[in-house]
């Protein structure tokens, strides 16, 4: 099939053809039976045809049918979509990419786009290039472009958004038609089948009569943008053809049409425009108010109806199979006469222009532009929703920390406001309009460092005592301590943990229990918007990503005492999980005791395994196996699988082990890491590295006919796999066991 089909996809016109007619063939539509393939074929009346992507006319002689082209096809990608709220990453499915080269890239908001080359992760996932269809995932992201470049130079770009809760994208390239078509065929009458080969009976294509097909309905991904491009490139990529090659592209063509040939499952959303300004802003709850208005146009109205026509179009798309809350941000109010007392209270003396509110009626951002213009920054994927939500948390706690009547829980949710929004790709902390006046303006807001951490300081302090959690202020928690929160919303600023996070780390272990039984109802809160994880992993994470940081002249490794002490904290409270002793094990792993041993490390690894991993409780693979099943569903390892769970544990049982022959320090340990080397074998049998580690462990432990026989076994499994350099230093290390040199 597959010669056949490459070189039917690379020609361009069609002669006349000799095509075997039997009585069998009519008059209707023909659609491919071949996998992965949309292939039409439309017998019409007055002698008309379509093929694939073709249009032509035919003509009827005897036993044989005449085609002529006389439209060049077009070369689509047909891209379809999987949701998935829990999903952390994207898998992308690539329908038989074969050798062309395509390119896929990824942007978030309006940030650079990342461009990788198809056959670069073929090579990465599929060496061997065994597979059909090419699988690999990617992180999340707004945007995804997909490109083929043609051996002229000439490439295809196609623009898609990404729902927020894409967990898998299928992607199927639809190549045209070029060249000389020189095919012939004849219907089998007793499979109903039409067969058309390049030469006859080989390798056919195989259509059925759409009449005698399933009905099935089938939506259509439509490309946000797709250009034809000249010399396409990005920074990093190679030359196609020739050394200058890689200069601007130039755009030949920015209109995309698309035809849709199936039932569209699409969602119909509707805004509701209010008739006064009042209900307008009451009806903003989560939700931001534009309002638009324009005294002196007359088609005023008539504009505003036609960009809200245009605008559910766009949430309907983006919404795709149904209403999601998270994509309806904006609602949209036109200003009338009776407006005119409250534009000129907020000082708006302009004839016309666009103001965005939030749900109290606060003014957060203004522009002088029409509303057309600004259309596309009311898109989902737009950076300026987020934006205008970080302008209106700064707003909302920069009243609540001056309203000397504001109550504790006022506190806690302004802080929630700033930590749970999003971090625009793009933001300009110090931006607040520019000489532009068309432009959005964002309302100012100045927050003092020391007045917000004296606030926070002081909500954790007050809360120290209670009974239960306040579900809200452990989101806000989590949010900080990862630095995501309030302090990276207002500042832009990393933040090395304090010792007021390391309090508010006490309230989350002080109520870890009751989070993990309420965090799953918090999280499907209705109208709201949130998505606290276990907190030990949270934690956990949290500890070790602060080690990296250095803020101010503070390094995050300047915490490791108070660090180390939260980790004892959890495990002497029995919350010692996989996710808890993972990240305790990243951090110790990293850090030396002052004696240049490893002791501590060894230490608390040798109590994991004794407790968890020992073969005297089972055996290895079904102790894993228990452990496995009791993962958070949203964990890494839950979503990676089995095989990186079992992986995780061989490879830190030889690291551990490993470190026993580095350091002489580490001496003490050699009777358990032999265990805990024999173990990761158990796991991962025949892995050469391991049985280095476990062989040189016996030499060290006298066992010197034993470390020769398993250093042997290290020399017989090494494969093309292991570096030249590590390969050759265990054949160096066997010699020396044998000679009695080690």
């Amino acid at each position: 099939m597959r010669s056949f089909k490459w070189s039917f996809f690379l020609l361009f016109c069609v002669t006349f053809v000799s095509f075997s007619q039997t009585k069998g063939i009519q008059k209707g539509t023909y659609l491919s039976a071949n996998k992965g393939e949309k292939i039409k074929l439309n017998l019409l009346e007055d002698n008309k045809y379509e093929l694939v992507f073709y249009s032509g006319e035919y003509e009827i002689k005897g036993d044989s049918l005449l085609f002529t082209q006389k439209l060049k096809s077009e070369n689509t990608f047909d891209v379809a979509f999987a949701t998935d709220k829990k999903a952390q990453k994207i898998k992308i499915k690539f329908l038989e990419p074969s050798y062309y080269s395509f390119y896929i890239g990824t942007q978030n908001s309006n940030g650079p786009v990342q461009y990788q080359k198809i056959t670069d992760i073929r090579t990465k996932v599929d060496p061997e290039w065994i597979q059909t269809n090419l699988e690999f995932e990617i992180d999340k992201a707004d945007y995804l472009y997909l490109v083929y470049e043609d051996y002229n130079g000439e490439s295809k770009l196609s623009k898609f958004g990404l729902p927020k809760d894409v967990s898998e994208v299928t992607i199927n390239y639809q190549l045209a038609a070029v060249n000389d078509l020189n095919i012939s065929g004849f219907f089998d009458q007793k499979t109903n089948e039409l067969r058309i080969s390049e030469q006859k009976g080989k390798n056919p294509l195989v259509f059925i009569n759409e009449k005698e097909l399933p009905q099935a309905a089938v939506s259509k991904v439509i490309p946000v943008e797709s250009q034809t491009i000249s010399n396409w490139t990005y920074p990093g990529k190679e030359a196609l053809i020739s050394d200058d090659f890689g200069s601007e592209g130039v755009v030949v063509d920015s209109a995309a049409v698309v035809v849709e040939s199936y039932p569209s499952t699409k969602f119909d959303f509707k805004f509701k425009i209010e008739s006064n300004l009042k209900n307008a802003i009451s009806s903003s709850k989560n939700k931001l108010l534009v309002v638009y208005f324009d005294s002196k146009k007359p088609s005023a109205k008539t504009d505003f109806e036609t960009f809200i026509k245009d605008q559910e179009a766009q949430v309907s798309y983006t919404m795709y199979d149904g209403y999601h809350a998270e994509y309806d941000l904006f609602n949209y109010y036109l200003a009338s006469a009776e407006d005119k007392k409250w534009l000129k209270a907020n000082k708006i003396i302009d004839n016309s222009g666009i103001i965005v509110l939030n749900e109290n009626g606060d003014i957060l951002a203004t522009s002088k532009s029409k509303l057309s213009e600004k259309q596309a920054q009311f898109n989902y994927y737009d950076g300026f929703y987020k934006k205008a939500q970080r302008a209106n948390a700064l707003l909302s706690f920069d009243k609540v920390i001056k309203n000397k009547k504001a109550t504790d829980a006022d506190l806690i949710m302004a802080f929630n406001k700033a930590a749970v929004l999003e971090m625009p790709y793009d933001y300009d902390y110090a931006e607040t309009g520019t000489e532009n006046p068309e432009d959005f303006k964002l309302v100012k807001v100045m927050l003092d460092k020391k007045t917000v951490s004296q606030n926070w300081k002081k909500v954790i302090e007050a809360h120290q005592k209670d009974t239960k959690p306040n579900l809200y202020l452990v989101e806000t928690i989590l949010k900080e301590i990862k630095n995501q929160g309030f302090y990276k919303q207002f500042f832009n600023e990393d933040k090395v943990l304090t010792d007021t996070d390391f309090l508010a780390i006490d309230y989350l272990i002080k109520h870890a229990d009751v989070i993990e039984t309420e965090r799953v109802v918090f999280n499907d809160k209705e109208g709201e918007k949130h998505l606290v994880g276990n907190v030990i992993a949270e934690i956990t994470s949290a500890l070790q990503q602060n080690t990296y940081i250095e803020a101010d002249g503070v390094s995050g490794e300047a915490n490791k005492d108070k660090t180390i002490s939260v980790y004892k904290k959890l495990i002497a409270a029995g919350k010692g999980n996989f996710e808890c002793y993972r990240n305790y094990f990243a951090y110790l792993g990293e850090t030396e005791d002052k004696d240049g041993s490893n002791t501590n490390y060894l230490k608390e690894f040798s109590s994991y395994f004794n407790a968890n991993l020992a073969t005297d409780k089972g055996s290895a693979i079904e102790r894993l196996d228990e452990m496995y099943a009791t993962l958070d569903p949203i964990s890494d390892y839950s979503y990676n699988g089995w095989n990186a769970f079992k992986e995780y544990h061989s490879n830190l049982c030889n690291e551990a082990a490993w470190t026993v022959v580095l350091k002489p320090g580490n001496a003490n340990f050699l009777k358990s890491a032999i265990s805990w080397s024999e173990y990761s074998l158990a796991v991962t049998k025949n892995n050469p590295y391991y049985l280095d580690t476990l062989a040189q462990l016996y030499y060290k432990d006298g066992q010197k006919q034993k470390a020769v026989e398993t250093q042997t076994l290290a020399v017989k499994y090494l494969s093309v796999e292991v570096e030249a350099e590590t390969a050759d230093e265990i054949r160096e290390t066997l010699a020396k066991m044998q000679d009695g040199t080690y």
